[in-house]
């Protein structure tokens, strides 16, 4: 029998779990199915997430609220998506995507790849975006320290969830609203994020 399980992190010990649980719970994920981490994103060495990855079976589900959940860039996202949907041919779900759901409906393939496809897409533009803003970025500063302009405290940095959540709200996968809760940004900030990026100087 299949089973649907939960995985829920946050980086610190004094982050909350909470609306991570409430939406899995809300889903439909049992208590006891849901495997909790209070470690960075830096590598896959979390004690429930290894546990997680030894439980999950063929035709099993694995439902995360974001994304950005399973790793701290988009090579290691794209790994551990690739473990779990191919080495342990499981589904996934990320409840802020709806896209993102590889569960095969009447033996239809169409959504499983439907899913990796959009997965790829957010990952490629959002790679090659920061790889873009960090070449403008770097030209411009180096035009103004040519005219002498000094620098005070500097802009606030894009998380790199950013440009993946960009890219879902464009494609209407995600409204501004989720898209700032998941940044912890109110939502006319991240409107003003994806201005700027639209219009760099």
């Amino acid at each position: 029998m299949s089973i649907t399980y939960g995985y829920a992190r946050v980086s610190t010990e004094r982050q909350n779990l909470d609306r991570q649980l409430v939406a899995m719970r809300d889903f439909g994920v049992q208590e006891g199915n849901t495997f909790l981490d209070k470690f960075s994103g830096k590598d896959f060495q979390r004690p429930s997430y290894q546990r997680l990855l030894k439980k999950l079976k063929p035709g099993d589900t694995l439902v995360i609220k974001s994304i950005d959940r399973l790793g701290r860039d988009y090579r290691e996202i794209l790994e551990q998506w690739r473990i779990i949907t191919k080495e342990r041919q499981a589904a996934i779900v990320v409840l802020d995507i709806p896209l993102l759901d590889t569960r095969q409906k009447e033996r239809d393939l169409t959504g499983t790849f439907i899913a990796d496809l959009v997965l790829q897409i957010l990952s490629y533009v959002a790679q090659t975006e920061r790889e873009a803003i960090r070449w403008r970025q770097a030209e411009g500063i180096a035009a103004a320290k040519a005219r002498g302009v000094k620098f005070g405290r500097p802009p606030m940095e894009r998380p790199e969830l950013f440009y993946e959540l960009r890219e879902a709200w464009k494609l209407n996968l995600i409204s501004a609203r989720k898209a700032a809760g998941q940044l912890g940004v109110d939502h006319t900030t991240f409107l003003l994020w994806v201005k700027s990026e639209n219009n760099p100087c």
